[in-house]
């Protein structure tokens, strides 16, 4: 009698995706050229660079090559010190400037959730895609300007003595870069989020709010408590978005399967015992 196996039951995972795609908006031509011209010429003004030590390569020398190394240390003891004084200290040039800054994606994605950030750059290289994507949809929610731009690595990173810049942000108390940022913002297009209604113009008025127009926690401390009622509702009504084109879609249900080609594991070998 031939027994008939039973076909075991595919296990399905169901999950909720996101039904929309974001993309960043590259910016290519002149206004990439600007950009990238604009940002060469004033960390070059400025002057801020990341000076690191090399690192020698430590190699097993023998006895006799032991003994040359230390003959000629004793000859060349003067010739080392006087190089040391010519050579700069470790680290960022001015750290100051470099506190205006936040370089990276980390760094970028930290200062964003703060709302730090006054312009963010990205560049095209970063692969995959899901490193930067998630910076679209924070920097929306943040108003804060953002673009794709090319070649944005292989430009800015020599610059600052780094090997690759993936982010780059500019902090609102950045003084040192206003001049530039006022000057990129407007060859950088609006994001597009269906929940975010933000204009560009609006959001580089807002952080370029003198902070004198801003209350001090002093100041709000001795204010009675019906003005302080009253500039929460100000803050409320202006914070408001414009929802009136908003269309909402719903969520999609992906359907995952586990090992769909039931590829097995090969089983790990074991050691054998040396016997003494």
């Amino acid at each position: 009698m031939t027994t008939l196996r039973k076909a075991k039951k595919i296990t399905v995972k169901t999950c909720l995706d996101n039904p929309f795609v974001f993309q960043w908006k590259t910016i290519d031509g002149e206004d990439m050229h600007f950009i990238l011209q604009t940002l060469e010429e004033r960390i070059k003004h400025i002057g801020l660079k990341k000076i690191e030590t090399p690192r020698k390569k430590k190699r097993s020398l023998t006895k006799k090559q032991m003994e040359r190394k230390c003959d000629a240390s004793t000859d060349e003891l003067p010739k080392e010190e006087e190089t040391e004084g010519h050579q700069q200290n470790p680290g960022w040039t001015d750290i100051n400037i470099r506190r205006q800054l936040a370089i990276g994606v980390n760094e970028v994605t930290k200062a964003l959730e703060k709302n730090e950030l006054l312009l963010l750059l990205v560049c095209k290289s970063a692969k995959p895609a899901m490193i930067t994507s998630h910076l679209i949809q924070l920097s929306a929610s943040r108003a804060t300007p953002a673009g794709q731009v090319p070649r944005l690595s292989e430009t800015v990173a020599p610059l600052l003595g780094l090997t690759s810049i993936l982010a780059l942000g500019f902090k609102k108390q950045s003084d040192k870069f206003t001049e530039a940022i006022e000057a990129i913002i407007p060859k950088i297009p609006a994001l597009e989020v269906p929940w975010f209604q933000y204009r560009t113009g609006e959001s580089v008025a807002l952080a370029q709010a003198e902070p004198s127009d801003v209350p001090e926690p002093e100041q709000l401390a001795e204010a009675p408590g019906d003005e302080l009622t009253s500039q929460k509702r100000k803050r409320m009504e202006s914070n408001q978005l414009d929802l009136s084109n908003v269309i909402l879609q719903p969520l999609k249900i992906k359907k995952l399967v586990p090992n769909p080609n039931k590829i097995k594991k090969p089983p790990r070998k074991k050691k054998k015992a040396f016997s003494a």
